[in-house]
């Protein structure tokens, strides 16, 4: 298998082509607000925990997230064979767990935190798949930092927490591997299209115990489809765009700084203060995803529904879609 790096992040990809010229700068920027709309989501998602749980968080936003993407897009799937459209319900399936590890993640630790520790997900796949000795250095940079965010960052580390966001980086490397074959097979569009209505069937019920009323007050509806656009559907708008005009390496090394924009926003939405060492230890993941982009073959895949994440993301995501 052709290594992959972080410029697959979070999804299927655009299909291949050469970027279109100029606007460079533009793009960074696009880029950038993807990162910031994507965390913010994450940021908005945490208000909504409080209300309705990581469950009831993550059926608002697949739910919202698919009614606006089937109106947008109104795919077409007559003419895909059964195994193209198993590929979509698996995608959706790994896309709907990455995102209730994220979020439940998010419920104990601050947000910094659990998108640095998702990126071991992300960033471990780009290794495994490498053949080069080098990239070993990167996952002990990276160790480093997510050591550092456990002894001497965030005070003190939820461990249920952290285990919720290694689960989260582990669906998010599956998410990268099914969003890689259901883009080829179904298309970009009608993969998350796919994708996003399996998880809303697939966690509904799950809420409907869970939150059960409280899912649909008005308020908490409205947060929700803050959470769905700027988690979704904004920032997939705007990697799109910004894959038309620069590299896919360029892109994938500026998503890499998805930790830091996660701890900026962290600290200025929800008022979890950083240390030296929690900017260190963040440091130290971000300039391990960006070496490992760096050096590895170029891409032209997306998030497409994330983290979601991260969802980012969100949660995704990143969290995602």
């Amino acid at each position: 298998m052709a290594t992959r790096d972080v410029t697959e992040v979070r999804g299927p990809g655009t299909r291949g082509g050469p970027p279109a010229p100029g606007g460079e700068a533009r793009s960074v920027g696009l880029v950038l607000g993807s990162a910031v709309s994507l965390q913010v989501g994450a940021a908005f998602a945490v208000v909504l925990l409080g209300r309705v749980g990581p469950v009831g968080a993550v059926t608002l936003r697949m739910v919202l997230a698919a009614a606006i993407v089937w109106a947008l897009v109104r795919p077409r799937l007559r003419h895909l064979h059964r195994r193209d459209l198993l590929v979509g319900v698996a995608f959706g399936l790994v896309l709907v767990l990455m995102n209730t590890c994220f979020y439940s993640a998010v419920a104990r630790l601050p947000l910094g935190a659990a998108v640095t520790i998702e990126f071991l997900g992300p960033l471990g796949l780009a290794v495994a798949t490498s053949r080069r000795v080098r990239d070993l250095l990167w996952v002990g940079l990276a160790g480093a930092g997510v050591f550092l965010l456990g002894e001497t960052g965030f005070e003190p580390l939820d461990p249920v927490g952290v285990a919720f966001a290694l689960g989260a980086g582990v669906c998010w490397a599956g998410y990268i591997l099914l969003g890689a074959q259901a883009g080829r097979r179904l298309g970009g569009t009608n993969a998350l299209a796919v994708a996003l209505a399996v998880a809303s069937v697939a966690i509904v019920p799950a809420a409907a115990l869970t939150s059960g009323p409280d899912l649909v007050q008005p308020d908490t509806l409205l947060l929700g489809l803050g959470v769905a656009v700027l988690s979704s559907a904004l920032p997939y708008s705007l990697e799109l765009a910004a894959l038309r005009r620069i590299p896919p390496r360029t892109f994938g090394v500026l998503m890499s700084l998805e930790p830091v924009v996660a701890a900026l926003v962290g600290f200025l939405v929800l008022r979890q203060r950083l240390s030296g060492w929690q900017l260190l230890a963040v440091t130290l993941v971000v300039v391990a995803s960006v070496g490992v982009t760096r050096a590895g073959p170029a891409s032209a895949a997306t998030r497409t529904a994330e983290p979601v994440p991260g969802v980012a993301g969100a949660d995704a995501g990143r969290s995602k879609p």
